[in-house]
């Protein structure tokens, strides 16, 4: 079985701070279950428009942050066991998550390598690599509230599929509104 770890650039003005300070091309991260990325999980935007409104969020490719964004999606190939154990660790985490907040506080600790590990609070990284671990995958010897995007992409066992502007991902489903929508014009005139 297999999971997909996506890293982005969504060139947003946060993005481009933490992309400042970590002199990384990717400042955020997102698990999906899917190789069309329909099943994406992260910890980020709840609202578009607003970084502050922030939490647990299935994130939708389609989104202009991520159709504008450069990404490298990785597969992991796990065993049936770890793949089980990560979905319901996510799962459950979705059916909780008005319990779960982004932890800003922690986002600019981790670039001090300070572990400021507050409860029910994570940002990208953290959440990815705790997820990781609920497949007894271990990415890093250090905290998971410690782990940045780089750590993570740096992992052995990561195949990098692709690497580019996420709308140009070539496994992206076909269906989608962002490829529809200049077929739909034209049929309108």
């Amino acid at each position: 079985m297999e999971i997909y770890i996506v890293f982005t650039n969504t060139k947003t003005n946060l993005s481009r701070m933490i992309k400042n300070c970590t002199g990384y091309p990717f400042s955020h991260v997102s698990i999906s279950f899917t190789k069309d990325l329909s099943q994406m999980y992260s910890f980020g935007r709840k609202d578009t428009y607003n970084a502050f409104i922030a939490g647990f969020v299935k994130e939708d490719v389609q989104d202009h942050l991520f159709q504008r964004a450069d990404c490298a999606v990785c597969k992991l190939e796990l065993s049936e066991e770890s793949y089980n154990s990560i979905w319901a660790y996510v799962q459950k985490m979705e059916r909780e998550k008005d319990s779960f907040k982004y932890n800003f506080t922690g986002l600019f600790a981790v670039a001090f390598n300070y572990d400021l590990n507050r409860k029910n609070a994570y940002f990208c990284s953290h959440f990815v690599t705790e997820a990781l671990a609920a497949g007894n995958i271990r990415i890093a010897d250090k905290p998971p509230a410690l782990v940045k995007p780089r750590d993570i992409f740096a992992y052995d066992e990561m195949e990098l599929l692709y690497r580019g502007n996420l709308r140009s991902y070539p496994h992206l489903n076909a269906q989608s509104a962002y490829v529809l929508e200049p077929a739909m014009f034209e049929a309108v005139r």
